[in-house]
């Protein structure tokens, strides 16, 4: 039991060659008394990586792409944190095992139901690349593991218009849609119905777009709110 309440931390000793993960996930699979097969993976088609430009010409830049996997089995986090490398487990602060790998650089969260969520991937490929990963280290632990409905469940993207923005008038006259308290956070915050993406707009012009789930939303939603932005331009 207490060993169940400690925290498990594993850090990298710089003067250890760690081996590349995508290495390691790429060996025979059968070794003396390992029967384990690669998990079930069926690679989806992404679309470009790179938002075309509106008619504004601005491109809002992808910055975290946040994805989910089910491996299909439940999982021993102790076992997890235990055997791998960047592994923090501290089940009285949270109840999952948070890992960390560097190619792609991402950070997991690990649940005992299978599930795991993924972030800080600069691109969908680079998401499921990360998630193909987790699930081959974890595999590796004898765990019987699948790889099913791999979704991305958000997408972090900011751009500058390069102009200041009237947020006080845009509130005034868009406050169904949107909230702005200046005591508590800078920007404005505009929820579009559809896509449904909030937009973080601050007086200096920067946008930031998330909860969109696709490139396509992203633009769609910088498309609908930009002539906004535009009638509110600060002379």
């Amino acid at each position: 039991m207490e060993s169940a309440e400690r925290t498990v931390t594993f850090t990298t000793d710089p003067h250890h060659k760690v081996p590349n993960p995508e290495c390691q996930a790429n060996q025979a699979d059968f070794h003396a008394g390992n029967n384990s097969t690669a998990p079930i993976v069926s690679i989806p088609q992404f679309s470009s990586p790179v938002i075309p430009p509106s008619d504004s010409g601005i491109v809002p830049k992808v910055h975290n792409v946040v994805s989910s996997v089910d491996l299909g089995c439940k999982l021993e986090l102790l076992k997890i944190a235990l055997r791998l490398r960047n592994a923090e487990y501290n089940p009285r602060r949270f109840h999952a095992v948070i890992m960390r790998i560097l190619d792609p650089k991402t950070a997991s969260l690990i649940f005992r139901s299978g599930k795991i969520v993924i972030t800080g991937a600069r691109s969908e490929a680079a998401a499921h690349l990360a998630a193909r990963k987790y699930a081959r280290l974890i595999q590796k632990l004898g765990f019987n593991v699948k790889f099913i409905d791999f979704k991305i469940q958000n997408m972090v993207a900011s751009c500058d218009v390069k102009f200041p923005i009237q947020i006080e008038d845009l509130y005034s006259k868009h406050c169904q849609f949107c909230s702005y308290e200046p005591e508590l956070f800078p920007g404005l915050i505009y929820r579009l119905v559809k896509p449904r993406v909030v937009v973080l707009i601050f007086v200096s012009g920067k946008i930031v777009l998330t909860g969109g789930k696709s490139r396509e939303e992203v633009k769609e939603a910088f498309e609908l709110i930009y002539p906004v932005l535009t009638a509110y331009r600060k002379l």
